[in-house]
């Protein structure tokens, strides 16, 4: 069903459209306190009403059914959802994503899994990093954790706020806690990971608001091409018999 005005603003629905989010279904798999963060990210004044509404359109309802167990579970819902940002561009993605494919090429042709990382700051280079766990003969050689190094030692700060990490595949349980201690404000993955992804695929280290710093993610960009990748890597290692 089409969202409507009540229970939303004329102008919300207007900024939801934006977002590609016009029908009740498409607002109930964005999440109603997700879809208040992007609008918020997006630079719309955002108020509780408007949460409100939003809920009560997700439900089908007018705003003013809701009731006080209603709202304060929708505020605490909102003080516990991790930064929400928009998305870089699809250009972007399509670009850096791309580049790190180059690198994830280099770590296969040298026996590594193919994983590549790039930190991109204001839309310039600033760190690149490969698999290279075998060759450096380190356990934490992970293609994000070398691209991390090369943008902090290019900054000479390991704070790396302001950047964002584009990396082939969902990033494991360390590289997560290296991202988070970074202040890496965006993760852009391609693969999702099912056995140590760290971004949802077997935990979410990313949206535990136990821990003092958020990145926003966005899983799943490229993905086809990057997962492609790796089958390759892997079905060319089983013809070889390794």
């Amino acid at each position: 069903m089409t969202l409507s005005s009540p229970p939303l603003p004329p102008s919300a629905l207007l900024w939801l459209a934006e977002l590609d989010i016009r029908t009740r279904s498409q607002l109930q798999a964005c999440g109603v306190v997700t879809a208040f963060l992007r609008l918020k990210a997006a630079g719309h004044t955002v108020t509780r009403r408007l949460l409100f509404a939003l809920e009560a359109a997700a439900r089908g309802v007018h705003w003013q059914e809701l009731d006080d167990e209603d709202k304060a579970a929708l505020l605490r819902q909102l003080a516990q959802h991790p930064p929400v940002a928009l998305p870089p561009s699809a250009e972007a993605c399509r670009r850096f994503l791309g580049l790190a494919r180059e690198l994830a090429e280099q770590a296969a042709a040298e026996g590594e899994v193919p994983v590549g990382a790039l930190v991109v700051k204001e839309g310039e280079i600033i760190g690149r990093g490969y698999n290279q766990p075998i060759g450096r003969n380190d356990p934490s050689a992970h293609a994000e954790m070398l691209a991390l190094r090369d943008a902090a030692s290019r900054l000479g700060n390991y704070r790396l706020d302001g950047c964002d990490l584009y990396v082939t595949l969902e990033p494991c349980p360390m590289c997560g806690g290296a991202i988070l201690h970074s202040r890496i404000a965006r993760v852009i993955y391609g693969a999702s990971d099912a056995k140590t992804g760290a971004a949802g695929s077997t935990v979410n280290l990313f949206a535990d608001s136990r821990l003092n710093h958020h990145a926003a993610v966005f899983g799943g960009v490229e993905a086809a091409a990057c997962a492609e990748q790796l089958s390759a890597f892997f079905r060319q290692r089983r013809a070889a018999g390794d």
